[in-house]
């Protein structure tokens, strides 16, 4: 007598809840992240095997292109307002409650303090075009307002959040190398003589065996 075989059914799996999951996971993920905003100045940074890491917050940048300019930039909002407030005042020059409101949303900026206002004024996509016009912040003997910046945000950033301020020195890898000089320079006249210089990562050359 033949046996009687079993009826195979080929296994299923249910897919619903994996997509739901991954729907659910997309959707974190665009309301959590946050978009660095647009830069002033984008610089290529020369490549080190330096494994310091710059801290995420409290940090002061000075980035300097390969046409010579240097522009500022603080990482607290807060911080900046206050800054451009104290440094408005020793130059002279009032600022408006919303040109305050914009300059806490730039990254950084190259313009001397009097020509910030008029910046401040336009809408984003003029200033896109305006960036590759910024002559950089004055930081000659005669109109330093480089230090000035420095100096008023690490007050600023010191009342507010009672922290030191870090500061980053962050050079194109075709910057001028005297311009890069006189901003240590600069920064050294005022006793400030630590500073971390940003690079990008390269691999640690492996040695032959």
């Amino acid at each position: 007598m033949p046996k009687v075989k079993p009826h195979r059914t080929s296994p299923s799996l249910d897919m619903t809840p994996m997509v739901d999951l991954a729907f659910l996971l997309v959707t974190f993920f665009m309301l959590t992240t946050k978009f660095a905003p647009e830069e002033s100045v984008v610089v290529d940074t020369p490549s080190s095997i330096s494994e310091l890491k710059l801290p995420e917050n409290n940090v002061i940048t000075l980035t300097v292109d390969k046409n010579k300019r240097v522009f500022f930039g603080v990482d607290a909002k807060q911080t900046k307002i206050q800054a451009l407030q104290r440094v408005g005042a020793k130059y002279g020059v009032n600022f408006t409650a919303q040109q305050a409101k914009e300059f806490g949303d730039l990254p950084n900026f190259g313009l001397p303090i009097n020509q910030l206002g008029s910046y401040l004024n336009m809408d984003k996509e003029a200033r896109k075009q305006v960036n590759k016009q910024q002559p950089g912040v004055p930081l000659d003997s005669l109109n330093n307002q480089l230090v000035d910046w420095v100096l008023e945000s690490r007050r600023a950033n010191q009342a507010i959040f009672h922290k030191p301020t870090y500061i980053a020195i962050k050079g194109d890898g075709d910057a001028d190398v005297p311009t890069v000089q006189q901003v240590i320079k600069v920064l050294q006249e005022k006793d400030i003589n630590r500073f971390n210089l940003i690079t990008d990562m390269e691999n640690k050359p492996v040695a032959a065996k």
